[in-house]
């Protein structure tokens, strides 16, 4: 899911300490919590260039996004925002029907953050969003012209095999989550809570490119905190509270199991024409590792079972299937990087490795200030280099 504002106090006091020593980060989403404070203004370090046909600047500030172009060609174009605003700021692309291409969190006051995205003819939006407040400041533009043909079979093929890996893991998910399901119908709290956290290892190893898939996302994974006034709730959050905090009600919930299952149906019937490049891939990875350090880091996804842990390493392991399809790419463009990413991949699954416990993690809670840090720190660590991904996969 998208980074989303932090809604009590303790959570966002956990994610400013978290965060204290990550200012390293590209796109300033180390540089502070999403309330601004503490943010610093760290500018980008450029991506390594691809193919890029078209480089948009975009500046922002509290009130205003203005692209300096608004019609383009088709092609591979990154876009390029300066905020100088004194909140950060999040980048969305969205297509005609409101899905979104593509995002970059988190951009501090006075860093830059590029979003590079392959786009075809038809009309878009961009939207800056301080804070990632509501609809936000959007501007439209217009892409015209063919696409040309991807010549290079390796990103062809890539693209394919992420396409069968998201199969796999949706059939999986779907699986598991019949079972989970099945648990909670039947009342018994202690079974469905041990379901809880395998069931959605799937859908998090996913979540790269979860936004191809329109409405699922909100669907099935929105968090209490994140619930708009009149919105209904489902999902396995809903489902989640009801286990940990009201075990007498579980088997009332069961209709709600049904829905999850349906919307995760849903989310299988979607996938052959589901959007998905190279590009969305590799966006969608950093996105995800920006989310994790921003927001996941704080204990706010699992805020009743504290499963967290699972959901990281589901998590961290979606983003290195992206950066495994993409590697021969990148290996003969930018060998560097490659090494540079083996090394910090490793670090990460060291570290989340510490705290591994039976076939899964142990809870969220036994993890000192520290070690949340610390996770935090290894996690920015990766998402930097990440973000060079998109543009070399792009080339």
């Amino acid at each position: 899911m998208p980074p989303v504002l932090l809604r009590s106090a303790a959570a966002c006091g956990l994610l400013a300490l978290a965060l204290t020593a990550c200012s390293s980060g590209d796109d300033g989403a180390g540089g502070g919590s999403s309330s601004g404070s503490g943010s610093a203004a760290v500018e980008t370090k450029p991506a390594p260039t691809g193919k890029v046909t078209e480089t948009v600047d975009v500046a922002a500030t509290d009130t205003t996004c203005v692209a300096a172009k608004t019609s383009l060609p088709a092609g591979v174009v990154s876009f390029k925002l300066k905020n100088d605003g004194k909140q950060p700021t999040w980048l969305y692309l969205y297509r005609a029907d409101k899905s979104v291409v593509g995002e970059r969190a988190n951009i501090a006051p006075g860093a830059t953050g590029d979003l590079v995205v392959e786009l075809g003819a038809g009309t878009y939006q961009i939207a800056c969003k301080p804070n990632h407040e509501g609809d936000g400041i959007r501007q439209d533009v217009t892409v015209s012209g063919e696409l040309a043909a991807q010549t290079d079979p390796r990103v062809t093929r890539a693209v394919e095999d992420y396409r069968a890996y998201v199969g796999t893991q949706v059939d999986d998910t779907i699986a598991k989550t019949k079972d989970f399901v099945a648990a909670i119908k039947k009342g018994d709290v202690e079974k469905a809570k041990s379901l809880y956290a395998p069931s959605r290892v799937g859908w998090e190893s996913i979540e790269p490119v979860a936004e191809a898939f329109g409405d699922i996302d909100p669907k099935v994974d929105l968090r209490e905190a994140d619930l708009e006034e009149g919105q209904k709730w489902t999902g396995w959050h809903r489902l989640e509270k009801a286990l940990w905090k009201e075990p007498k009600t579980v088997k009332k919930e069961a209709k709600y199991g049904e829905t999850l299952l349906a919307d995760l149906d849903d989310l299988k019937a979607k996938l052959p024409k589901a959007e998905i490049t190279a590009s969305s891939m590799a966006n969608g990875a950093k996105e995800l590792l920006d989310e994790v350090a921003t927001g996941k880091v704080t204990g706010e996804e699992e805020a009743f079972s504290h499963t967290d842990l699972w959901d990281f390493k589901a998590n961290v392991d979606g983003a290195f299937k992206v950066y495994q399809l993409l590697t021969p790419i990148v290996m003969e463009k930018n060998p560097a990087l490659v090494t540079t990413l083996d090394a910090e991949f490793a670090d990460l699954n060291t570290l989340l490795g510490k705290y591994a416990k039976g076939e899964g993690f142990v809870s969220y809670t036994e993890l000192s200030k520290e070690q949340v840090k610390e996770l935090a720190d290894a996690v920015n660590a990766l998402a930097e280099p990440l973000s060079g991904l998109a543009a070399v996969a792009a080339g």
